[in-house]
């Protein structure tokens, strides 16, 4: 007999506490809007469809196959970046934020995807990169040179003296998420930049009004192009604090290049995060209203504590809205192989007991940067994972392939590439 997911508690168990939260644990919708009943189906452009044999993914690829995300009753789809990079971080790493990634297609492809997915009825979300952009955008450069108007566009600092002469010591203990670092001393300008990610993804600087308006241009650009909304990446990074103070050490990481060496108080979460993404929720409500349409969206990403998750949705005092779907990836984070049926009881109440009552809730299973359900659950439980998460209230958001059970290839290394012999 087929394992149960939750053994030893047995599914109907399951079935039946489930039932239980759908009837009771949300408020009744007299009315929906598009994005409050459909399920988000993430694209990685890359890996997803090769429509020309190149062994690289493209526009055209994903074009070819939106029927096949019809069929499964797929509502929008959000694509990973298609904006034209050096794929230091395989496209998180922006150098023009209006062009296409030249192995990807054309802008011509994208209306065409544009297209097609409007024929099916699919809507389509970007994901929006704000934090940081590529070294190599115009951006950086004119900054790098100091060039009016774009001196102060990304997180500058002179460094602390040097002891022993020569160039100046980092500014502080702030460490980049991929380990070292997050300072990096740039020789034309004598000045370190901040980059919470890779050295080739410098921070903007958003408390800087010219980043700000320019970030809201891109985002307005490609509105115009149809899109139906944005999903913000790295979200709790855009601030941090001013005077650039050391973060405490940890005392569980005994590595001082490790990002789990220090508590990020001072690099993350910080109130003008929220702020932001208010702004950005007034523009695209502001948009809608001016041409008409749909709803524009905003979906944001934020590996945090959720009473720190819960404030994309609204200001506290409920003047300003914020985020559609602040991510919830408690479904990732919170739960494994071994969890019980209990386990994914609370861990479902968790969200929704902290979630305000007027909102939406959804449901994260997978994403680039996770294992598959398959490689996370084992095989044998991937259909029941993809049932739970098309049983509970809310909104679905699933990663491409997982509607076909698709588990984690390790062997890379082992993979023949277009092109090789």
């Amino acid at each position: 007999m087929k394992n149960n997911l939750l053994h030893p508690v047995r599914g109907s168990y399951l079935s039946a506490l489930l039932l239980l939260l759908l009837l009771s644990a949300t408020p009744a919708e007299s009315s929906s809007d598009w994005w409050q009943d459909t399920v988000f189906y993430q694209i990685y452009p890359r890996s997803f469809m090769d429509s020309d044999g190149d062994g690289v993914g493209d526009l055209r690829g994903i074009t070819s196959r939106l029927e096949h995300l019809a069929d499964a009753g797929i509502g929008a789809t959000w694509m990973s970046p298609i904006f034209k990079s050096p794929m230091v971080d395989f496209g998180y790493d922006i150098e023009d934020y209006m062009a296409i990634q030249p192995e990807y297609g054309s802008m011509e492809d994208f209306d065409a995807l544009m297209e097609e997915a409007s024929r099916l009825g699919i809507r389509v979300v970007l994901d929006f990169v704000p934090n940081h952009s590529s070294d190599r955008c115009e951006w950086f450069r004119r900054s790098a040179a100091r060039d009016p108007g774009y001196a102060d566009f990304y997180v500058w600092h002179d460094g602390r003296e040097n002891p022993d002469g020569g160039q100046p010591l980092v500014p502080n203990n702030w460490q980049s998420v991929f380990y070292g670092s997050a300072w990096t001393f740039h020789p034309g300008r004598g000045q370190y930049y901040l980059h919470q990610f890779t050295k080739e993804q410098p921070d903007l600087n958003f408390r800087n009004p010219a980043v700000v308006e320019r970030m809201k241009d891109v985002m307005r650009f490609w509105l115009g192009k149809g899109v139906a909304g944005f999903r913000v990446d790295a979200v709790n990074h855009l601030f941090e604090v001013e005077d650039f103070r050391d973060e405490p050490v940890t005392g569980t990481d005994p590595d001082p290049l490790s990002y789990g060496f220090t508590h990020h108080y001072y690099t993350k979460d910080l109130p003008e995060v929220y702020d932001m993404v208010y702004q950005w929720r007034s523009l695209l409500d502001d948009w809608t209203q001016e041409h008409g349409g749909s709803t524009r969206i905003m979906m944001t990403e934020a590996y945090a504590n959720i009473t720190f998750t819960m404030k994309y949705y609204r200001s506290e005092d409920g003047s300003r809205v914020g985020s559609h779907m602040p991510f919830n990836f408690l479904l990732i984070t919170d739960l494994n192989q071994a969890s019980t049926a209990q386990d994914f009881v609370f861990t479902i109440n968790k969200w929704l007991t902290y979630m305000p009552r007027d909102q939406q809730a959804n449901w994260v299973i997978g994403n680039h940067d996770q294992p598959r359900v398959g490689s996370r659950y084992g095989v044998d439980r991937i259909d029941t994972i993809n049932t739970l998460l098309m049983t509970l209230p809310g909104i679905a958001v699933t990663y491409y392939g997982e509607e076909i059970g698709m588990v984690d290839y390790k062997n890379v290394s082992g993979v023949e590439t277009a092109g090789s012999d």
